[in-house]
């Protein structure tokens, strides 16, 4: 007698090898023309999946989940942050959420410090040039941006992206430091060398470069207030590749366009996909379109742990990657 598959339902497309992976396994609904679920369309697939696999676009909140069916088991989120999701109360739901986490560990790290170098080297604002055909010729005092080597960078929040951007960060010949909730282990401080600050301000304060790579939760939004932003020097660079939330971006917004802010590099935004106008236009601000993770082998990656998480469910056992609200 053949085993009734798990019925899972996927709110976006996912690359063709994890989705053809998933059908092989599961009874799983794709979303083919890749179109984000309206908040009706998600009461109604927590109402017949036993597991649902969101994404960041999805909002899952309370008001969702009170739709949820007697067969909703798991949401398997793809991609490790989970501040889209109510997890307590879907929790007390009985519900597990799981996520991705140290998938896109190294990639995230590749962009945080990519935009370390545009912002600092004008990268962007160079390669835009030449395209308009502005490029005219060599001369000594043009497009100069700043060096990076020698200088201080400050990373709030240690995890291990943040980690994964101090070894970069050093090996540019960074001096790192980094404020976190709890000091890193020794062996890992004297690998990266890096400084330890309880105090985020005090940090603040004395770096040309700073990088958000914490998540986003209640603790953590808008960490750098208004207020706080003023603690940068003006000859400082703020690198978020974490979530936008974390950040006041209209504040930020307002120091850039009075320069008291060197620059920013942004690859998330308070308000996703809507981007604060007034960042628009400055050559010293480079903005990306959410595309930290964005390389083939992370979402593979991503559906990857996915479908371990259901497949381990399916099999009795406890997903690997359960998310507890005590660790948010």
């Amino acid at each position: 007698m053949a085993v009734q598959k798990l019925k899972v339902v996927l709110t976006r497309r996912l690359p063709d090898v994890i989705e053809t992976r998933m059908r092989e396994l599961f009874d799983a609904e794709l979303n083919l023309d890749d179109r984000p679920f309206t908040t009706d369309e998600l009461k109604a697939a927590v109402a017949r999946a036993a597991v649902l696999v969101p994404t960041i676009t999805d909002r899952i909140d309370a008001d969702v989940l009170a739709q949820a069916g007697e067969n909703l088991k798991m949401i398997a989120n793809f991609g490790a942050g989970v501040d889209h999701i109510d997890v307590p109360a879907a929790v007390e739901r009985g519900l597990i959420v799981t996520n991705t986490p140290g998938v896109l560990t190294e990639d995230t790290a590749d962009m945080a410090m990519a935009l370390i170098l545009a912002v600092a080297r004008r990268i962007t604002e160079g390669a835009e040039l030449v395209q308009r055909g502005d490029f005219h010729g060599w001369t000594p005092t043009w497009m100069t941006g700043r060096r990076i080597f020698g200088k201080r960078l400050g990373i709030v929040g240690m995890g291990r992206i943040g980690q994964a951007l101090a070894r970069r960060a050093k090996a540019f010949g960074l001096s790192v430091h980094y404020h976190n909730r709890k000091p890193v282990s020794p062996r890992i401080a004297e690998e990266l060398d890096a400084t330890y600050w309880d105090n985020l301000d005090q940090m603040l304060s004395r770096m040309d470069f700073v990088s958000i790579n914490c998540p986003h939760t209640e603790a953590t939004h808008r960490l750098l207030s208004a207020e706080r932003l003023t603690k940068l020097q003006p000859h400082a660079v703020l690198v978020n590749t974490a979530r936008g939330e974390i950040v006041d971006e209209a504040a930020l917004a307002a120091m850039v366009s009075r320069r008291e802010l060197a620059g920013a590099g942004l690859d998330v935004y308070e308000h996703e996909p809507a981007i604060n106008p007034a960042l628009l236009g400055h050559p010293n601000v480079v903005l990306l379109p959410h595309m930290a993770s964005a390389t083939l082998e992370a979402r593979v990656d991503m559906g990857e742990r996915v479908i371990l998480n259901i497949k381990t469910l399916q099999d009795g056992h406890r997903p690997p990657d359960r998310v507890i609200p005590a660790m948010l």
